[in-house]
Protein backbone atom coordinates (compact mmCIF):
# COMPACT_ATOMS: atom_id res chain seq x y z
CA UNK A 1 0.00 0.00 0.00
CA UNK A 2 1.73 3.03 -1.05
CA UNK A 3 2.90 5.63 1.64
CA UNK A 4 2.76 9.57 1.29
CA UNK A 5 5.58 11.11 3.02
CA UNK A 6 5.41 14.96 3.66
CA UNK A 7 7.16 17.39 2.18
CA UNK A 8 9.64 17.87 4.58
CA UNK A 9 10.53 14.19 5.75
CA UNK A 10 10.73 13.90 1.95
CA UNK A 11 13.52 16.62 1.23
CA UNK A 12 15.08 14.50 4.08
CA UNK A 13 15.28 11.39 2.85
CA UNK A 14 16.56 12.26 -0.42
CA UNK A 15 18.87 14.25 1.35
CA UNK A 16 20.14 11.20 2.97
CA UNK A 17 20.45 9.60 -0.45
CA UNK A 18 22.49 12.15 -2.01
CA UNK A 19 24.97 12.01 1.10
CA UNK A 20 25.07 8.09 0.88
CA UNK A 21 25.59 8.23 -2.57
CA UNK A 22 28.91 10.64 -2.13
CA UNK A 23 26.99 13.18 -3.96
CA UNK A 24 26.54 16.87 -2.75
CA UNK A 25 24.34 18.11 -5.47
CA UNK A 26 21.90 21.24 -5.00
CA UNK A 27 18.03 20.20 -4.49
CA UNK A 28 17.48 23.25 -6.72
CA UNK A 29 14.47 21.73 -9.27
CA UNK A 30 11.10 21.82 -7.37
CA UNK A 31 8.76 19.25 -8.62
CA UNK A 32 5.65 17.95 -7.99
CA UNK A 33 6.19 14.14 -6.87
CA UNK A 34 8.16 11.18 -7.07
CA UNK A 35 7.16 7.85 -6.97
CA UNK A 36 9.40 4.78 -6.13
CA UNK A 37 10.01 1.84 -3.88
CA UNK A 38 8.02 -0.58 -6.77
CA UNK A 39 8.30 -1.74 -10.19
CA UNK A 40 7.94 0.44 -12.36
CA UNK A 41 6.89 -0.98 -16.10
CA UNK A 42 7.33 1.90 -18.96
CA UNK A 43 6.25 -0.20 -21.97
CA UNK A 44 8.99 0.59 -23.76
CA UNK A 45 10.59 -2.47 -25.42
CA UNK A 46 14.20 -1.07 -24.91
CA UNK A 47 13.49 -0.23 -21.12
CA UNK A 48 10.56 -1.91 -19.89
CA UNK A 49 11.64 -0.95 -15.72
CA UNK A 50 12.08 1.79 -13.56
CA UNK A 51 12.95 2.75 -10.48
CA UNK A 52 11.75 5.81 -10.16
CA UNK A 53 9.18 8.66 -11.99
CA UNK A 54 9.41 11.86 -11.33
CA UNK A 55 6.02 14.29 -12.15
CA UNK A 56 5.72 18.55 -12.78
CA UNK A 57 2.84 20.28 -13.90
CA UNK A 58 1.35 16.57 -14.67
CA UNK A 59 4.23 15.33 -16.79
CA UNK A 60 6.75 12.93 -16.25
CA UNK A 61 9.96 15.16 -16.14
CA UNK A 62 11.99 11.91 -15.02
CA UNK A 63 11.78 8.12 -15.61
CA UNK A 64 14.79 6.32 -14.76
CA UNK A 65 17.08 5.13 -11.88
CA UNK A 66 16.99 5.99 -7.96
CA UNK A 67 20.66 7.50 -8.68
CA UNK A 68 18.91 10.59 -10.86
CA UNK A 69 16.84 11.78 -8.49
CA UNK A 70 19.47 13.73 -6.57
CA UNK A 71 18.50 16.86 -8.43
CA UNK A 72 14.98 16.72 -7.85
CA UNK A 73 13.23 18.89 -5.05
CA UNK A 74 9.84 17.38 -4.47
CA UNK A 75 6.39 18.80 -2.63
CA UNK A 76 5.27 14.96 -2.47
CA UNK A 77 6.81 11.45 -2.72
CA UNK A 78 4.85 8.31 -3.24
CA UNK A 79 6.44 5.01 -1.82
CA UNK A 80 5.16 2.13 -3.85
CA UNK A 81 5.49 -0.20 -1.19
CA UNK A 82 6.53 -2.60 -3.35
CA UNK A 83 3.73 -2.20 -6.13
CA UNK A 84 3.73 -2.68 -9.93
CA UNK A 85 3.34 0.65 -11.55
CA UNK A 86 1.94 0.61 -15.26
CA UNK A 87 0.70 3.56 -17.62
CA UNK A 88 -2.43 4.26 -16.98
CA UNK A 89 -5.37 1.66 -18.63
CA UNK A 90 -7.44 3.26 -21.02
CA UNK A 91 -10.62 1.33 -21.78
CA UNK A 92 -11.13 1.98 -25.27
CA UNK A 93 -14.42 1.01 -25.44
CA UNK A 94 -17.13 1.57 -22.63
CA UNK A 95 -20.27 3.81 -22.15
CA UNK A 96 -19.80 5.89 -19.09
CA UNK A 97 -23.32 6.95 -18.80
CA UNK A 98 -24.18 3.32 -18.87
CA UNK A 99 -21.96 2.35 -16.67
CA UNK A 100 -23.30 5.38 -14.00
CA UNK A 101 -26.69 3.98 -14.21
CA UNK A 102 -25.92 0.78 -13.69
CA UNK A 103 -24.73 1.83 -10.28
CA UNK A 104 -27.95 3.69 -9.94
CA UNK A 105 -30.71 1.28 -11.24
CA UNK A 106 -32.21 -1.86 -11.31
CA UNK A 107 -29.05 -4.43 -11.98
CA UNK A 108 -29.44 -7.24 -13.21
CA UNK A 109 -26.35 -8.99 -13.65
CA UNK A 110 -25.81 -12.72 -12.75
CA UNK A 111 -29.34 -13.67 -12.33
CA UNK A 112 -28.62 -17.47 -12.81
CA UNK A 113 -31.88 -18.42 -14.58
CA UNK A 114 -35.57 -17.31 -15.94
CA UNK A 115 -37.16 -18.02 -12.60
CA UNK A 116 -34.56 -16.01 -11.11
CA UNK A 117 -35.16 -13.12 -13.28
CA UNK A 118 -39.38 -13.65 -12.27
CA UNK A 119 -38.36 -13.87 -8.70
CA UNK A 120 -36.14 -10.61 -8.63
CA UNK A 121 -38.60 -8.72 -10.79
CA UNK A 122 -41.61 -9.64 -8.30
CA UNK A 123 -39.35 -8.39 -5.53
CA UNK A 124 -38.93 -5.27 -7.39
CA UNK A 125 -42.40 -4.98 -7.61
CA UNK A 126 -43.44 -5.08 -4.23
CA UNK A 127 -41.09 -2.77 -2.88
CA UNK A 128 -42.29 -0.02 -5.61
CA UNK A 129 -45.19 -0.76 -6.38
CA UNK A 130 -45.90 2.19 -8.20
CA UNK A 131 -44.40 3.26 -12.03
CA UNK A 132 -42.64 1.87 -14.72
CA UNK A 133 -39.86 -1.17 -13.72
CA UNK A 134 -36.77 -0.70 -16.14
CA UNK A 135 -33.63 -3.04 -15.77
CA UNK A 136 -30.34 -4.11 -17.56
CA UNK A 137 -27.83 -6.96 -17.06
CA UNK A 138 -29.79 -10.02 -17.81
CA UNK A 139 -28.34 -13.00 -19.96
CA UNK A 140 -30.20 -16.24 -21.02
CA UNK A 141 -27.04 -18.56 -22.61
CA UNK A 142 -26.17 -19.77 -19.30
CA UNK A 143 -29.99 -20.42 -18.40
CA UNK A 144 -31.61 -23.90 -17.38
CA UNK A 145 -35.01 -22.35 -19.05
CA UNK A 146 -32.26 -22.03 -22.65
CA UNK A 147 -34.67 -18.91 -24.04
CA UNK A 148 -35.73 -15.66 -23.77
CA UNK A 149 -37.87 -14.38 -21.24
CA UNK A 150 -41.52 -13.14 -22.55
CA UNK A 151 -44.03 -10.74 -22.07
CA UNK A 152 -45.79 -14.01 -20.11
CA UNK A 153 -42.63 -13.96 -18.04
CA UNK A 154 -42.85 -10.41 -16.88
CA UNK A 155 -46.71 -10.68 -16.31
CA UNK A 156 -45.88 -13.33 -14.04
CA UNK A 157 -43.83 -10.99 -12.08
CA UNK A 158 -45.28 -7.92 -11.96
CA UNK A 159 -48.92 -8.17 -13.26
CA UNK A 160 -50.37 -5.19 -14.70
CA UNK A 161 -47.05 -2.94 -14.80
CA UNK A 162 -44.65 -1.73 -17.18
CA UNK A 163 -41.66 -3.79 -17.01
CA UNK A 164 -38.43 -3.28 -19.33
CA UNK A 165 -35.47 -5.02 -19.15
CA UNK A 166 -32.64 -5.11 -21.45
CA UNK A 167 -30.29 -8.15 -22.24
CA UNK A 168 -26.91 -7.26 -20.90
CA UNK A 169 -25.25 -6.67 -24.64
CA UNK A 170 -28.08 -3.36 -24.73
CA UNK A 171 -29.37 -4.56 -28.03
CA UNK A 172 -32.35 -6.21 -26.89
CA UNK A 173 -34.86 -6.05 -23.93
CA UNK A 174 -37.77 -7.55 -22.79
CA UNK A 175 -40.93 -6.09 -22.59
CA UNK A 176 -44.47 -6.95 -20.17
CA UNK A 177 -48.02 -7.18 -22.00
CA UNK A 178 -48.72 -3.67 -20.32
CA UNK A 179 -45.74 -2.25 -22.44
CA UNK A 180 -46.34 -3.09 -25.01
CA UNK A 181 -50.40 -2.10 -25.02
CA UNK A 182 -49.05 1.08 -23.80
CA UNK A 183 -46.55 1.46 -27.25
CA UNK A 184 -49.37 0.02 -29.39
CA UNK A 185 -47.26 -3.24 -30.68
CA UNK A 186 -49.90 -5.63 -31.53
CA UNK A 187 -49.67 -8.57 -34.19
CA UNK A 188 -50.37 -5.88 -36.74
CA UNK A 189 -46.96 -4.03 -36.19
CA UNK A 190 -44.56 -4.02 -39.13
CA UNK A 191 -40.56 -4.84 -37.82
CA UNK A 192 -38.86 -1.04 -38.02
CA UNK A 193 -35.59 -1.07 -39.87
CA UNK A 194 -32.96 -2.68 -38.05
CA UNK A 195 -35.00 -4.36 -35.59
CA UNK A 196 -37.01 -7.00 -35.40
CA UNK A 197 -40.43 -7.98 -33.05
CA UNK A 198 -40.21 -11.49 -31.89
CA UNK A 199 -43.24 -13.79 -32.05
CA UNK A 200 -44.98 -16.91 -31.28
CA UNK A 201 -46.18 -19.12 -33.73
CA UNK A 202 -49.53 -17.70 -33.73
CA UNK A 203 -47.85 -14.22 -34.80
CA UNK A 204 -47.81 -12.63 -31.46
CA UNK A 205 -45.36 -10.65 -29.91
CA UNK A 206 -43.38 -12.42 -27.30
CA UNK A 207 -42.04 -9.16 -25.77
CA UNK A 208 -39.03 -10.02 -26.92
CA UNK A 209 -37.43 -6.70 -29.26
CA UNK A 210 -34.11 -6.77 -30.70
CA UNK A 211 -31.58 -3.69 -31.67
CA UNK A 212 -34.08 -0.79 -33.56
CA UNK A 213 -37.15 -2.34 -32.39
CA UNK A 214 -36.48 -1.49 -29.19
CA UNK A 215 -37.24 2.87 -30.15
CA UNK A 216 -40.76 1.46 -29.93
CA UNK A 217 -41.39 1.29 -26.27
CA UNK A 218 -38.71 4.03 -25.77
CA UNK A 219 -41.37 6.31 -24.80
CA UNK A 220 -42.48 4.78 -21.66
CA UNK A 221 -39.86 5.98 -20.03
CA UNK A 222 -38.32 9.58 -19.79
CA UNK A 223 -35.29 9.97 -20.14
CA UNK A 224 -32.80 12.48 -18.16
CA UNK A 225 -31.59 15.14 -19.98
CA UNK A 226 -28.88 17.86 -19.70
CA UNK A 227 -27.24 18.30 -15.95
CA UNK A 228 -29.94 16.17 -14.80
CA UNK A 229 -27.09 13.19 -16.34
CA UNK A 230 -24.21 14.00 -14.41
CA UNK A 231 -24.64 12.09 -11.33
CA UNK A 232 -24.79 9.08 -13.49
CA UNK A 233 -21.66 10.67 -14.83
CA UNK A 234 -19.92 11.17 -11.93
CA UNK A 235 -20.76 7.45 -10.32
CA UNK A 236 -19.50 6.11 -13.49
CA UNK A 237 -16.44 7.92 -13.82
CA UNK A 238 -15.62 6.78 -9.91
CA UNK A 239 -16.14 3.01 -10.76
CA UNK A 240 -13.46 3.82 -13.44
CA UNK A 241 -11.06 4.94 -11.09
CA UNK A 242 -11.48 2.59 -8.78
CA UNK A 243 -10.91 -0.71 -10.89
CA UNK A 244 -7.91 0.64 -12.43
CA UNK A 245 -8.91 2.64 -15.33
CA UNK A 246 -7.06 6.11 -15.66
CA UNK A 247 -8.97 6.77 -19.27
CA UNK A 248 -12.22 5.70 -21.22
CA UNK A 249 -13.11 5.84 -25.06
CA UNK A 250 -16.35 6.42 -24.05
CA UNK A 251 -18.94 5.49 -27.06
CA UNK A 252 -22.32 6.79 -28.29
CA UNK A 253 -22.44 9.77 -26.55
CA UNK A 254 -25.16 12.05 -26.27
CA UNK A 255 -24.53 15.97 -27.13
CA UNK A 256 -25.91 16.61 -23.44
CA UNK A 257 -23.27 14.23 -22.10
CA UNK A 258 -20.65 15.71 -24.12
CA UNK A 259 -21.53 19.43 -22.17
CA UNK A 260 -21.68 17.96 -19.01
CA UNK A 261 -18.50 16.29 -18.88
CA UNK A 262 -16.44 19.14 -20.32
CA UNK A 263 -18.41 21.40 -17.43
CA UNK A 264 -16.95 18.57 -15.06
CA UNK A 265 -13.69 18.71 -16.48
CA UNK A 266 -13.30 22.37 -16.36
CA UNK A 267 -14.46 22.41 -12.88
CA UNK A 268 -11.53 19.62 -11.56
CA UNK A 269 -14.63 17.44 -11.13
CA UNK A 270 -14.05 14.26 -13.46
CA UNK A 271 -11.39 11.99 -12.26
CA UNK A 272 -10.66 10.17 -15.62
CA UNK A 273 -9.74 11.05 -18.96
CA UNK A 274 -12.51 10.96 -21.92
CA UNK A 275 -12.50 10.61 -25.24
CA UNK A 276 -15.99 10.27 -26.78
CA UNK A 277 -17.15 9.54 -29.68
CA UNK A 278 -20.40 11.10 -30.09
CA UNK A 279 -23.92 9.45 -31.44
CA UNK A 280 -24.34 10.06 -35.40
CA UNK A 281 -27.34 12.57 -35.02
CA UNK A 282 -25.41 15.11 -32.83
CA UNK A 283 -22.04 15.44 -35.94
CA UNK A 284 -22.75 19.04 -35.66
CA UNK A 285 -21.07 18.79 -32.26
CA UNK A 286 -17.38 18.66 -34.41
CA UNK A 287 -18.67 21.31 -37.25
CA UNK A 288 -15.36 23.57 -35.80
CA UNK A 289 -13.53 20.32 -35.37
CA UNK A 290 -12.30 18.42 -32.54
CA UNK A 291 -13.41 19.58 -28.94
CA UNK A 292 -11.26 19.82 -26.05
CA UNK A 293 -11.85 20.65 -22.41
CA UNK A 294 -10.33 20.73 -19.18
CA UNK A 295 -6.88 20.55 -20.40
CA UNK A 296 -7.10 17.81 -22.28
CA UNK A 297 -9.31 15.81 -20.04
CA UNK A 298 -12.13 15.21 -22.50
CA UNK A 299 -11.68 15.37 -26.24
CA UNK A 300 -14.29 14.79 -28.47
CA UNK A 301 -13.31 13.74 -32.30
CA UNK A 302 -15.54 10.50 -33.60
CA UNK A 303 -18.63 9.43 -34.21
CA UNK A 304 -20.06 6.58 -33.23
CA UNK A 305 -22.20 4.49 -35.96
CA UNK A 306 -23.76 0.78 -35.65
CA UNK A 307 -24.01 -1.34 -38.35
CA UNK A 308 -25.44 -4.24 -36.85
CA UNK A 309 -26.73 -5.81 -33.78
CA UNK A 310 -25.10 -8.40 -31.27
CA UNK A 311 -24.18 -12.04 -31.56
CA UNK A 312 -26.13 -13.29 -28.30
CA UNK A 313 -29.31 -12.05 -29.32
CA UNK A 314 -29.09 -13.02 -32.84
CA UNK A 315 -28.83 -9.67 -34.10
CA UNK A 316 -25.19 -9.69 -35.11
CA UNK A 317 -25.24 -9.53 -39.21
CA UNK A 318 -23.74 -12.70 -40.86
CA UNK A 319 -22.95 -14.24 -44.33
CA UNK A 320 -24.93 -17.42 -43.65
CA UNK A 321 -27.93 -18.05 -41.14
CA UNK A 322 -27.28 -18.75 -37.80
CA UNK A 323 -27.15 -22.44 -37.23
CA UNK A 324 -29.80 -22.35 -33.85
CA UNK A 325 -32.15 -20.05 -35.99
CA UNK A 326 -32.21 -20.71 -39.36
CA UNK A 327 -34.96 -18.16 -40.40
CA UNK A 328 -32.16 -15.44 -39.67
CA UNK A 329 -29.29 -14.25 -40.41
CA UNK A 330 -28.97 -11.12 -38.37
CA UNK A 331 -30.09 -7.81 -38.81
CA UNK A 332 -28.25 -5.14 -40.77
CA UNK A 333 -29.09 -1.58 -39.02
CA UNK A 334 -28.12 0.69 -41.93
CA UNK A 335 -27.31 0.75 -46.39
CA UNK A 336 -24.67 1.38 -47.97
CA UNK A 337 -25.37 4.53 -49.67
CA UNK A 338 -26.35 6.11 -46.45
CA UNK A 339 -22.75 4.91 -44.98
CA UNK A 340 -20.59 6.00 -47.87
CA UNK A 341 -21.98 9.15 -47.74
CA UNK A 342 -21.73 9.42 -44.14
CA UNK A 343 -17.87 8.08 -44.36
CA UNK A 344 -17.34 10.65 -47.21
CA UNK A 345 -18.53 13.54 -45.36
CA UNK A 346 -16.62 12.38 -41.89
CA UNK A 347 -13.56 11.98 -44.64
CA UNK A 348 -13.72 15.77 -46.01
CA UNK A 349 -14.04 16.82 -42.29
CA UNK A 350 -11.64 15.48 -40.63
CA UNK A 351 -14.00 13.61 -38.46
CA UNK A 352 -12.91 9.54 -36.71
CA UNK A 353 -15.52 6.82 -37.54
CA UNK A 354 -16.17 4.27 -34.75
CA UNK A 355 -18.29 1.80 -36.44
CA UNK A 356 -20.08 -1.02 -34.11
CA UNK A 357 -19.57 -4.20 -36.59
CA UNK A 358 -20.17 -7.94 -35.06
CA UNK A 359 -21.26 -9.96 -37.55
CA UNK A 360 -18.88 -11.28 -40.52
CA UNK A 361 -21.50 -9.34 -42.75
CA UNK A 362 -21.36 -6.09 -41.18
CA UNK A 363 -17.63 -6.43 -40.92
CA UNK A 364 -16.97 -7.08 -44.39
CA UNK A 365 -19.66 -4.12 -45.42
CA UNK A 366 -17.69 -1.91 -42.92
CA UNK A 367 -14.92 -2.72 -44.37
CA UNK A 368 -15.90 -2.48 -48.42
CA UNK A 369 -17.93 0.81 -47.46
CA UNK A 370 -15.05 2.42 -45.90
CA UNK A 371 -12.74 1.59 -49.05
CA UNK A 372 -15.05 2.93 -51.19
CA UNK A 373 -14.92 6.42 -48.82
CA UNK A 374 -10.98 6.11 -49.26
CA UNK A 375 -11.67 5.95 -52.90
CA UNK A 376 -14.04 9.23 -53.18
CA UNK A 377 -12.03 11.15 -51.02
CA UNK A 378 -8.38 11.65 -52.21
CA UNK A 379 -5.85 12.24 -49.70
CA UNK A 380 -5.21 15.94 -50.88
CA UNK A 381 -8.65 16.28 -50.29
CA UNK A 382 -8.33 14.98 -46.11
CA UNK A 383 -7.74 17.25 -43.24
CA UNK A 384 -6.33 14.79 -41.35
CA UNK A 385 -3.89 12.05 -43.38
CA UNK A 386 -3.87 9.13 -41.35
CA UNK A 387 -8.07 9.05 -40.14
CA UNK A 388 -7.72 6.34 -37.80
CA UNK A 389 -10.97 5.04 -38.48
CA UNK A 390 -12.26 2.02 -36.41
CA UNK A 391 -14.36 -1.12 -36.19
CA UNK A 392 -15.45 -1.41 -32.91
CA UNK A 393 -16.23 -5.66 -31.70
CA UNK A 394 -14.70 -6.78 -34.82
CA UNK A 395 -15.64 -10.27 -33.67
CA UNK A 396 -16.89 -12.61 -36.20
CA UNK A 397 -14.71 -12.05 -39.17
CA UNK A 398 -14.05 -14.48 -42.40
CA UNK A 399 -10.63 -15.04 -42.40
CA UNK A 400 -9.91 -13.65 -45.49
CA UNK A 401 -11.46 -10.04 -44.25
CA UNK A 402 -8.50 -10.27 -41.56
CA UNK A 403 -5.50 -8.49 -43.39
CA UNK A 404 -8.08 -6.00 -44.49
CA UNK A 405 -7.90 -4.08 -41.59
CA UNK A 406 -3.84 -3.36 -41.93
CA UNK A 407 -4.49 -2.86 -45.62
CA UNK A 408 -6.44 -0.44 -44.86
CA UNK A 409 -5.54 1.07 -41.90
CA UNK A 410 -8.64 0.66 -40.38
CA UNK A 411 -7.82 -0.46 -36.14
CA UNK A 412 -9.66 -3.51 -34.79
CA UNK A 413 -11.14 -2.01 -31.37
CA UNK A 414 -12.18 -5.12 -29.62
CA UNK A 415 -13.14 -6.48 -25.70
CA UNK A 416 -11.10 -9.52 -24.52
CA UNK A 417 -14.43 -10.26 -22.32
CA UNK A 418 -16.52 -10.79 -25.04
CA UNK A 419 -14.57 -14.03 -25.93
CA UNK A 420 -14.99 -15.52 -22.66
CA UNK A 421 -18.09 -14.68 -22.01
CA UNK A 422 -19.48 -15.46 -25.98
CA UNK A 423 -17.73 -19.19 -25.73
CA UNK A 424 -20.56 -20.51 -23.42
CA UNK A 425 -22.79 -19.96 -26.48
CA UNK A 426 -20.97 -18.48 -29.68
CA UNK A 427 -20.80 -22.43 -31.29
CA UNK A 428 -24.42 -22.95 -31.17
CA UNK A 429 -24.88 -19.36 -32.63
CA UNK A 430 -22.73 -19.66 -35.60
CA UNK A 431 -21.39 -23.55 -35.68
CA UNK A 432 -17.49 -24.39 -35.28
CA UNK A 433 -16.13 -23.67 -38.78
CA UNK A 434 -17.10 -19.82 -38.06
CA UNK A 435 -15.08 -19.74 -35.29
CA UNK A 436 -11.35 -19.74 -36.68
CA UNK A 437 -12.36 -15.84 -37.67
CA UNK A 438 -13.79 -15.38 -34.46
CA UNK A 439 -11.95 -12.93 -31.48
CA UNK A 440 -9.09 -13.30 -33.59
CA UNK A 441 -6.55 -11.13 -31.88
CA UNK A 442 -3.13 -12.90 -32.86
CA UNK A 443 -4.44 -13.14 -36.18
CA UNK A 444 -4.91 -9.39 -36.88
CA UNK A 445 -2.22 -8.55 -35.12
CA UNK A 446 0.29 -10.61 -36.77
CA UNK A 447 -1.41 -9.42 -40.16
CA UNK A 448 -0.13 -5.94 -38.79
CA UNK A 449 -2.91 -4.63 -36.84
CA UNK A 450 -2.95 -2.87 -33.57
CA UNK A 451 -6.02 -3.75 -31.09
CA UNK A 452 -6.57 -1.25 -28.41
CA UNK A 453 -8.74 -3.12 -25.73
CA UNK A 454 -11.96 -2.55 -24.21
CA UNK A 455 -14.62 -3.52 -21.49
CA UNK A 456 -17.76 -2.51 -23.49
CA UNK A 457 -19.16 -1.48 -19.92
CA UNK A 458 -21.28 -2.17 -19.00
CA UNK A 459 -22.10 -4.76 -21.55
CA UNK A 460 -19.49 -6.54 -19.12
CA UNK A 461 -18.34 -5.90 -15.95
CA UNK A 462 -15.90 -2.84 -16.76
CA UNK A 463 -12.49 -4.59 -15.01
CA UNK A 464 -9.22 -4.23 -16.71
CA UNK A 465 -8.03 -7.20 -14.77
CA UNK A 466 -10.39 -9.22 -16.59
CA UNK A 467 -9.60 -7.79 -19.72
CA UNK A 468 -5.89 -8.46 -19.41
CA UNK A 469 -6.46 -11.87 -18.24
CA UNK A 470 -8.67 -12.72 -21.02
CA UNK A 471 -6.29 -11.20 -23.23
CA UNK A 472 -3.58 -13.88 -22.52
CA UNK A 473 -5.53 -16.96 -21.31
CA UNK A 474 -8.87 -16.64 -23.47
CA UNK A 475 -10.39 -18.50 -20.47
CA UNK A 476 -13.32 -17.36 -18.06
CA UNK A 477 -13.12 -16.90 -14.60
CA UNK A 478 -13.16 -20.13 -14.14
CA UNK A 479 -10.08 -21.57 -16.01
CA UNK A 480 -12.77 -23.00 -18.90
CA UNK A 481 -11.99 -22.92 -22.26
CA UNK A 482 -13.45 -25.86 -24.26
CA UNK A 483 -12.91 -26.78 -27.67
CA UNK A 484 -12.87 -24.95 -30.80
CA UNK A 485 -12.08 -21.89 -29.30
CA UNK A 486 -8.63 -21.11 -30.45
CA UNK A 487 -6.40 -20.72 -28.19
CA UNK A 488 -3.33 -19.47 -30.45
CA UNK A 489 -5.80 -16.54 -30.96
CA UNK A 490 -4.64 -15.42 -26.91
CA UNK A 491 -2.01 -12.80 -26.92
CA UNK A 492 1.64 -12.64 -24.80
CA UNK A 493 1.64 -10.19 -21.68
CA UNK A 494 3.57 -7.70 -23.26
CA UNK A 495 1.11 -7.58 -26.08
CA UNK A 496 -2.26 -7.15 -23.57
CA UNK A 497 -0.22 -4.67 -21.76
CA UNK A 498 0.25 -2.46 -24.88
CA UNK A 499 -3.95 -3.48 -25.80
CA UNK A 500 -4.96 -1.31 -22.47
CA UNK A 501 -2.00 1.32 -22.73
CA UNK A 502 -0.39 2.46 -26.11
CA UNK A 503 -2.58 0.90 -28.90
CA UNK A 504 -5.73 3.12 -26.96
CA UNK A 505 -3.19 6.14 -27.21
CA UNK A 506 -2.80 5.42 -30.84
CA UNK A 507 -6.36 4.64 -31.57
CA UNK A 508 -7.22 8.27 -30.04
CA UNK A 509 -4.46 10.38 -31.67
CA UNK A 510 -2.78 10.85 -28.21
CA UNK A 511 0.68 8.58 -28.72
CA UNK A 512 2.69 11.46 -28.23
CA UNK A 513 1.38 12.40 -24.57
CA UNK A 514 -0.02 8.95 -23.40
CA UNK A 515 0.72 5.09 -23.33
CA UNK A 516 4.08 4.90 -21.82
CA UNK A 517 5.94 5.73 -19.01
CA UNK A 518 8.40 7.94 -21.00
CA UNK A 519 9.54 11.52 -20.42
CA UNK A 520 6.72 14.15 -21.65
CA UNK A 521 3.90 12.32 -21.65
CA UNK A 522 1.36 12.89 -19.28
CA UNK A 523 1.46 10.85 -15.66
CA UNK A 524 -1.05 8.80 -15.48
CA UNK A 525 -0.30 5.30 -13.93
CA UNK A 526 -2.24 2.31 -12.91
CA UNK A 527 -0.76 0.64 -9.93
CA UNK A 528 -1.23 -2.55 -8.94
CA UNK A 529 0.02 -4.94 -5.63
CA UNK A 530 1.35 -7.77 -7.80
CA UNK A 531 3.06 -8.35 -11.34
CA UNK A 532 0.57 -8.63 -13.95
CA UNK A 533 3.55 -9.38 -16.28
CA UNK A 534 4.63 -12.65 -14.42
CA UNK A 535 2.31 -13.38 -11.52
CA UNK A 536 -0.47 -16.98 -12.03
CA UNK A 537 -2.81 -16.07 -14.58
CA UNK A 538 -5.66 -17.08 -12.56
CA UNK A 539 -4.74 -14.58 -9.88
CA UNK A 540 -4.97 -11.42 -12.24
CA UNK A 541 -8.72 -11.25 -11.76
CA UNK A 542 -8.29 -10.38 -8.45
CA UNK A 543 -5.09 -8.75 -7.65
CA UNK A 544 -5.48 -5.37 -5.62
CA UNK A 545 -6.00 -1.92 -7.30
CA UNK A 546 -3.60 0.19 -5.16
CA UNK A 547 -3.34 3.43 -7.33
CA UNK A 548 -4.95 5.32 -10.09
CA UNK A 549 -2.85 8.65 -11.02
CA UNK A 550 -4.43 11.23 -13.55
CA UNK A 551 -1.86 14.35 -14.62
CA UNK A 552 -0.07 13.49 -11.57
CA UNK A 553 -2.80 13.39 -9.15
CA UNK A 554 -4.09 10.35 -7.28
CA UNK A 555 -7.94 9.90 -8.01
CA UNK A 556 -8.26 6.32 -6.51
CA UNK A 557 -6.44 5.05 -3.65
CA UNK A 558 -6.84 1.63 -1.81
CA UNK A 559 -5.63 3.64 0.84
CA UNK A 560 -7.92 6.48 1.99
CA UNK A 561 -5.17 8.75 3.31
CA UNK A 562 -3.49 8.23 -0.31
CA UNK A 563 -6.37 10.01 -2.50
Amino acid sequence: MPRLLTKGFASIVLAVFVLSCGRFETLDLPVDVVFSGGTIHTGEDDRPVVDAVVVKDGRIVYAGPMKGLGRYKPARTIDLDGAHMYAGFTDSHAHLYGIGRREMTLNLEGIPSLEGLIARIAKEAKAHPQGAIVGRGWIETNWIEGRFPTREDMDRAAPGRIVLLRRADGHALVASSAALKAAGIDSDTKDPQGGRIERDRQGRATGMLIDNAMGLVAGLVAQPRGDARRSALVKGAAVMARYGWTGIHNMSVSADDVQVLENMADQGDLPVRVYNAIDEGDMRLLAGGPRRAGNGRVITRAVKIYMDGALGSRGAAMLAPYNDAPGTSGLMLRGEEESVQLFSRALRDGIQICAHAIGDAANRSALDWMAAAFAAVPQDKRPVADPRWRIEHAQMLQPVDIPRFAKLGIIPSMQPSHAIGDLHFAARRVGTKRLRGAYAWNSLINAGSIIPAGSDAPVERGDPRIEFYAAITRRDLNGYQGKNWHKEEAVDRVTALKMLTLWPAYASFREDELGTISVGKRADFSVFADDLMTMPAKGIPHVKVVMSVVDGKVVYASDASSS
